[in-house]
């Protein structure tokens, strides 16, 4: 396939064509649509009206790591079929791992796609729609490797005072149920000075809360020779003005050291908060997913990381189901739950990933076994959740209010905001205004296993530069066409971040 330059040239829309892009699949994915919502809007295209379901061009960011998603998308391209033949000048894009693997398949099964471009070149979008639209035919472009860090394309961030940063791309560990180092390619990571002058322009801007983004996070560093460049790169961002937290994800147990759990302790706008991915409990299906880690060694990191930090909130991925897991390799796992009591799990059934080794393997579980031992976790988890929850009850908390978290805030007259340690809390509208981005003062009077309730009144508003920006940003929206959302999957920052789900399953 043809490679070039990541970053293409812009390209003029005079008429101001509309866009939507729908994004699927992990964090990386929902920031790499915040470029690509860029890019298109730096080449003069008009993010379409929410509902209007009539984008000039519809861009797919996929996701190749669940066993359908090939289904799933070529399901949407079929629906969008019969629209495109109705207006001339409609355009289809596919980018993301599912275009980086599938590559000419996708304009073979949908000869109507104008566009495929990889994970690698995602800069290179707005002039292949040209060279689709003058040349009038599929245009397919897929990098090999990365050939400028995305993070200098122009971006378009969802939120005004919470922003993704990535750190490094790519994943240099095998396990045996991803697919994504064949799609990202090994780590890269950025120049320790590049993140930080990105992170001061943010806050510059108004952004008060910022997440550290990699496939591996805590891995950062390999790629630059320093074993400690991560937790030096926290206790930078700790000396940045106006950055009140720093939030990471998603980290590997294999890379969690001691100076990074110290970082975090001893950096006051690092937040308690933290997302370890465990996938199984038991040792033996760790060394066949081929992580590098056991559970003694899982749950070691999560008593130091308390014994650091009282109060951190842990979450964490797990996958039920992994090929050969037998009933005594799953009570390992429902052991590790109930010795770790995280605060919250994102639990998996096992899909076959095509192209792991692990849809290859012998001992492949039937779907019953898997249903079965999946409604055991999530009753146990949910029990846990709620005790631990019932444990913030009467604690005095200071919460960044949120945009869009509390779906029933307008029936309630609630509104939603984030603890430090990300627990999402409801709480009762005071009559002083409060925009997103600010922050206030609360007791939390009721516990549920998923949400914490400040029934009482708000002890205190502090205004922030961070519910200007939003304010100033939101007016200025008004005089535009409204946004459509990326239709992201509530797992992160920018709204701000909920515990963050590792969407792949991969970390």
């Amino acid at each position: 396939m043809t490679s070039s330059s990541d970053r293409s040239p812009a390209v003029d829309v005079r008429s101001s064509k509309t866009y939507e892009i729908r994004t699927y699949g992990c964090q990386m994915n929902v920031h790499d649509s915040e470029r690509l919502s860029g890019l298109l809007e730096d080449a003069g295209y008009v993010r379409a009206p929410q509902g209007a379901d009539e984008a000039d061009v519809v861009v797919f960011n996929t996701c190749a790591v669940r066993e359908n998603a090939d289904n799933k998308l070529y399901g949407n391209l079929g629906h969008l079929a019969p629209k495109k033949a109705s207006r001339p000048g409609m355009q289809i894009a596919v980018g993301g791992c599912l275009a980086q693997k599938d590559r000419d398949t996708i304009v073979k099964r949908a000869p109507w796609v104008d566009v495929v471009f990889g994970t690698h070149n995602i800069g290179k979008l707005p002039v292949l729609l040209e060279r689709a639209r003058v040349q009038d035919e599929a245009q397919v472009e897929i990098a090999e490797s990365l050939e400028a860090f995305p993070s200098t394309l122009p971006t378009r961030r969802e939120s005004a005072y919470a922003a993704w940063v990535s750190i490094s791309v790519g994943c240099n560990n095998t396990c045996t149920f991803c697919i994504v180092p064949a799609l990202r390619g090994k780590e890269k990571d950025r120049r320790p000075g590049d993140i930080l002058a990105e992170i001061e322009a943010l806050v510059a801007e108004g952004v008060s809360e910022i997440t550290l983004l990699g496939q591996n996070v805590n891995a950062y560093g390999s790629d630059i020779g320093d074993r400690e460049a991560f937790s030096k790169l926290l206790r930078a961002c700790g000396k940045i003005d106006g950055l009140e937290r720093v939030r990471f994800t998603s980290p590997h147990p294999r890379d969690f050291t001691d100076d990074v759990i110290a970082a975090m302790a001893e950096t006051p706008n690092v937040m308690p908060q933290l997302h370890m991915p465990l996938q199984s409990g038991s040792d033996p299906v760790l060394k066949a997913m081929r992580r590098s880690y056991r559970q003694e060694r899982f749950l070691g990191i999560i008593e130091k990381v308390r014994a650091a930090i009282p109060h951190a909130a842990i979450s964490t991925d797990i996958i039920v189901g992994f090929p050969g897991e037998t009933e005594e390799d799953f009570e390992q796992t429902l052991h590790v739950v109930r010795e770790a009591r995280f605060a919250q799990a994102f639990t998996f059934q096992y899909s076959k990933r095509p192209g792991t080794p692990a849809a290859e393997m012998d001992g492949q579980i039937p779907k019953r076994v898997v249903q079965e031992r999946y409604e055991r976790l999530v009753a146990l988890q949910e029990e846990i959740s709620w005790e631990e929850n019932k444990k913030q009850v009467g604690r005095t908390l200071e919460l960044m209010v949120a945009e869009g978290e509390g779906r029933k805030d307008d029936t309630t007259h609630r509104l939603s905001g984030r603890a430090p340690d990300n627990r999402l809390v409801h709480f009762t509208k005071p009559d002083k205004e409060v925009r997103p981005g600010d922050v206030v003062t609360v007791e939390i009077t009721y516990a549920a296993p998923h949400h914490l309730l400040a029934e009482g009144p708000v002890l205190d508003v502090r205004r922030t530069r961070a519910g200007d920006a939003w304010e100033k940003r939101n007016a200025a929206e008004k005089a535009k066409p409204v946004g459509v959302m990326l239709g992201l999957p509530k797992i992160g920052a920018p709204e701000p971040l909920p515990a963050v789900a590792s969407g792949c399953g991969c970390d």
